[in-house]
């Protein structure tokens, strides 16, 4: 313990006399202050251009420069430091350079659609078409019939209807793997003429960007107009893993999380050299994942949906990673100061590497054991008495003066991992049993945990805010969500178990876990298993934490709402 506080304070010494020595370091402020350097590839000039001059009306003292910058000299770009970039998902691929940092600010969606009053809507819906199916009709004329598509034996003539919108044709011929002039179809005009196409033919059929099949007053898909349902991993089937098409905020969540092809799902990137420290341009980029996402519209791009511009935003509070570390000169005293203290202190490391080898070798062979990855069983959950437990895994237990504090159960936070941060109800909203009670998040994947009972919030946990990960640390004591005043308390009890009983649940649950995992590791050729499995089979404590964004959503709808 000595050599540990000997060698704490002779490097503290050594730190506060390298900070003496420093010389001032000239020409670290920005040459302008309130002005941005901004380079965007061609085909999101325009879009950039928006971004800026609609970002400088709001903040007049603020000026933007942008550069138009060709794919090809966007590393070039980088490599010089010349600001914050705009770019896409092939000039990003090119890069191939991990250190460049990277948020990504908007999509660029295609979809296949069709009429809703498509004669074969239901089979359609339910089994999906397959990429093959899809080249197999449009490279070839003969074949456009329903029939041909859905291989049955129908002579219903299949219209296919495109645009000259080189974008679209591009992401077409690269889902189907085909060159974009032997894509065979009517061509028409423009975009509006081609909605109306489909709109007013039930044999219609033709790739669009999704913005344009939206209604945005409603927040919905256009009239007359269904997304045909994709149908990935080739099964014949819209499987639950392929189930995104009921709506438009159920499909954009799709898209975000991997649910959807990746080739007719492009993303807009900002880039950088390295993570922004400038105050102008952290703040230039945090409206563009908030007002600026209006924007990509008239672009003909897509904005994010919440979460994925929340998954985006946590990047800017990433510590931040350097590759090298700045040197100042250091004077001659200093030099031979360094020289002693280094003899010094590895003097100190060799005495207490032998002391520690002999006193401690037990001590440090069940310290590399505790190391391990727990396993996640009926064990490891804590259930304290006189709590009642709710299937949402929420508690709830009533104080003496009539209030209920409620909170997440022990079970839930081992497997999500570390939650990173939450997202409550305010003061004095009012909820009912299984309504929506708070989100829980982890690096931007979130879960939504509904409420044990009804009543009106009198006072929500504000320690939370700054300090979520006590829902994982003490879920029962400092990590409460909300006090609560009940409106059926007494009725609603019923519905709720206490430690005994909630155990023996517990045990059900554990095996729709298992379920759960087995059905997800399945759908995703095996890729998740070293999260989710131990040795032996033993589900890993933390089961979720690592795991993407579509297995969160899965586990959402699968496995909690499963039980509302």
């Amino acid at each position: 313990m000595k050599t540990r506080i000997f060698l704490f304070i002779a490097l503290l010494l050594l730190s506060c006399r390298i900070a003496d020595c420093k010389e001032p370091e000239i020409g670290s402020n920005p040459s302008m202050e309130g002005s941005l350097n901004v380079f965007a590839s061609p085909d999101l000039y325009n879009l950039t251009m928006m971004w800026a001059s609609d970002y400088c009306s709001l903040n007049p003292k603020m000026k933007i420069n942008v550069i138009k910058s060709a794919d090809n000299k966007v590393a070039e770009m980088l490599n010089t430091g010349a600001g914050i970039g705009f770019t896409s998902d092939e000039t990003l691929a090119a890069l191939n350079n991990h250190s460049n940092w990277s948020v990504v600010v908007g999509r660029d969606v295609i979809v296949p659609v069709m009429n809703a009053t498509n004669p074969f809507l239901n089979e359609i819906c339910s089994k999906g078409i397959t990429t093959e199916d899809f080249a197999r009709i449009l490279e070839n004329p003969e074949n456009q019939k329903w029939g041909k598509l859905l291989k049955n034996s129908s002579d219903i003539p299949l219209y296919s209807y495109r645009t000259n919108d080189a974008s679209i044709l591009s992401g077409v011929a690269n889902f189907l793997n085909a060159n974009s002039s032997n894509i065979d179809g009517i061509t028409v005009v423009s975009g509006s003429e081609f909605i109306s196409k489909i709109q007013n033919d039930p044999n219609a059929l033709g790739f669009c960007k999704l913005i344009q099949i939206v209604d945005f007053q409603n927040q919905s898909i256009a009239e007359n107009i269904k997304i045909v349902p994709i149908d990935k991993n080739g099964n014949g089937k819209i499987d639950y893993m392929e189930d995104i098409y009921d709506n438009l905020q159920t499909f954009s969540r799709g898209v975000w999380v991997g649910k959807y092809p990746n080739t007719l799902s492009g993303k807009i990137y900002s880039v950088s050299s390295g993570k922004p420290t400038d105050e102008n341009e952290i703040a230039f980029l945090k409206w563009v994942l908030a007002d600026g996402q209006q924007l990509l519209r008239a672009n003909g791009y897509s904005d994010m949906v919440y979460s994925e511009r929340q998954t985006q935003l946590e990047k800017f509070a990433e510590p931040a990673i350097y590759d090298t570390v700045p040197i100042t000169s250091i004077n001659t005293g200093l030099a031979v100061l360094l020289l002693i203290l280094i003899v010094i202190i590895i003097a100190g490391i060799i005495v207490d590497l032998v002391f520690r080898r002999i006193g401690n070798k037990k001590e440090a062979l069940q310290s590399a054991s505790s190391t391990l990855m727990q396993a996640f069983d009926e064990d490891s959950v804590i259930i304290p008495k006189g709590l009642y437990f709710d299937k949402t895994h929420t508690w709830a237990f009533m104080k003496k003066n009539g209030t209920v504090k409620i909170g997440i159960d022990d079970f839930l936070q081992h497997i999500t991992g570390a939650i990173t941060r939450i997202e409550m109800k305010n003061v004095g909203e009012k909820i009912k049993k299984g309504d929506h009670l708070l989100t829980i998040i982890r690096k931007g994947k979130q879960l939504k945990i509904y409420s044990p009972v009804s009543g009106t919030i009198t006072a929500q946990n504000e320690t939370l805010t700054a300090n979520s990960s006590l829902l994982n640390s003490a879920p029962y004591a400092e990590g409460w969500v909300y006090m609560i005043e009940p409106s059926n308390w007494l009725r609603e009890i019923q519905f709720l178990t206490m430690a005994e009983k909630y155990k023996s649940w517990l045990t059900d649950e554990f095996t729709r876990l298992k379920d759960f995992f087995a059905l997800a590791i399945k759908a995703n050729s095996s890729e998740y298993a070293q999260f989710v499995l131990q040795d032996g089979g033993a589900l890993k404590d933390s089961v979720l934490a690592e795991l993407g964004p579509e297995i969160w959503e899965d586990f959402q709808t699968k496995f909690i709402d499963n039980v509302r």
